[in-house]
């Protein structure tokens, strides 16, 4: 069972790609698949767990149909602007369209050097490769919209980075590869988009105009991680120097990440200049809006809040009160917000015991109750509301890195049980404690 792709994007936008083969690699080895997506996509897992799916998974024999390319876009990167960025170590196979009518993008990542690739050798190591599969099917668990992977494949060579790493090849699976950096994006999504990320304390590291997809989809998965101890000016980029892409930061990066497409966009928008600026200066202010309900509705229901109880501006209240309650004490975001749930069933305090200062959450909890204090659903309910939407198990950067250093000297044990460990996010199970735990030597302020 091969499915056939499609290569409307190359054949409807020659402009924006370059036709590419993948590079000639040694020894293909499938590392890890994805049995459930690739099932999804219509290809038989045990046809890629050969050979000739390695080699098909690295671009190094075709599926029916494909053309590979190259895309090419622009981008603001760290704020400056370069005009020609591109796929420098990808390629877009073409698209799938599923039985139930979706059409979906097959890229591959680390497969070579591109006409995009500005000097680099246009490959990836092992560990990269797989930090992008755990954290995008962690992402995709906790249904956050994102680029899948379906599979890692060892190329068979080493790499030079600073030191000698074993390459592989990434192939993901988006809705899109299309970026701001094309052309035209959806506010919304990116509304939706940032408000879940906030939710749940990831920071995407590396916020460019060539990082952000125009479906909304989370993409590019470098110098990523879910945020332990809650700061706003969390940062996981190692040239990040000044903090713009700090997890606090977000929101606001994505709005100037649209204002840059909007300027791009404005002779298209309105027949004078001065009509298009003022329909672009709306749509960038509703932005700020947009982002806001999304935030409202993340953290409400967090927090098993109703809507219909309580105002905005009360719930809003609440909501910062609490985060600048979790910043000033150095609070684990995912241990303290799951922890919540055992309050609302009259346990406070498994919450409390993580507090420096527990009387400041004796009183914000207090106002939490008041607001609480109508809803007339069982406390059981509303607890279990909450346990489904404030995961247990997230993959923490410590057990990431573990697992990361452990596949690269050849033991893929400890990716494929965390793998295993985020899929469902928020079940407690037994045997997985160390997996719900923050990291201890980094948990001091």
């Amino acid at each position: 069972m091969t499915p056939r792709l499609d290569d409307s994007f190359a054949r409807e936008l020659p402009g924006l790609c370059e036709p590419w083969q993948a590079a000639a690699f040694p020894r293909p080895e499938l590392l890890v698949l994805n049995d459930a997506l690739s099932v999804e996509l219509g290809f038989d897992p045990s046809a890629l767990r050969d050979d000739a799916g390695a080699r098909l998974l690295t671009g190094q024999d075709l599926l029916p149909g494909s053309r590979p390319v190259a895309q090419a876009y622009a981008g603001h990167q760290f704020g400056g602007y370069s005009p020609r960025l591109g796929d420098g170590r990808a390629l877009l196979l073409g698209e799938i369209v599923t039985n139930d009518g979706r059409r979906l993008d097959l890229h591959l990542k680390g497969s070579g050097r591109t006409p995009f690739a500005r000097g680099g050798d246009g490959k990836a190591a092992i560990g990269p490769m797989l930090r992008e599969y755990v954290i995008s099917e962690a992402m995709h668990a906790l249904r956050i919209p994102t680029t899948r992977s379906l599979a890692v494949v060892a190329t068979g060579e080493q790499i030079a980075r600073d030191s000698l790493l074993p390459g592989a090849v990434l192939a993901r699976v988006a809705a899109s590869h299309l970026r701001v950096g094309s052309f035209d994006a959806v506010a919304e999504a990116q509304a939706s988009l940032l408000a879940r990320w906030m939710g749940v304390g990831f920071i995407h590291g590396v916020m460019n105009t060539d990082n952000m997809t125009i479906s909304g989809e989370t993409i590019d998965y470098g110098p990523c991680a879910f945020m332990d101890r809650y700061d706003v000016g969390t940062v996981f980029s190692s040239i990040d120097h000044a903090g713009r892409y700090a997890y606090g930061q977000q929101p606001r990066i994505a709005q100037w990440n649209l204002a840059r497409l909007a300027e791009a966009l404005l002779p298209f928008m309105a027949d004078t200049q001065e009509t298009a600026i003022e329909l672009a200066t709306a749509s960038l202010h509703a932005f700020t809006d947009r982002y806001e309900t999304h935030r409202l509705a993340v953290m409400r229901a967090k927090l098993g809040l109703d809507p219909a109880l309580g105002s905005d501006d009360d719930h809003r209240s609440l909501v910062d009160d609490l985060l600048a309650l979790l910043q000033t004490q150095s609070l684990d975001h995912t241990t303290f917000m799951r922890s919540l749930s055992d309050v609302v069933r009259g346990d406070a305090e498994p919450t409390r015991a993580q507090c420096s200062d527990p009387a400041a959450f004796d009183a914000w909890a207090t106002r939490w109750a008041a607001v609480r204090a109508g809803d007339d659903r069982p406390a059981e309910q509303i607890a279990d509301a909450m346990d489904r939407v404030n995961p247990v198990y997230i993959p923490r950067n410590h057990l990431v890195e573990e697992a990361l250093d452990a596949a690269t000297e050849g033991d893929l044990a400890p990716f494929t049980r965390l793998v295993d460990v985020v899929r469902p996010p928020s079940e407690v199970r037994a045997g997985l404690a160390r997996y719900a735990q923050p990291d201890l030597a980094a948990a001091a302020p």
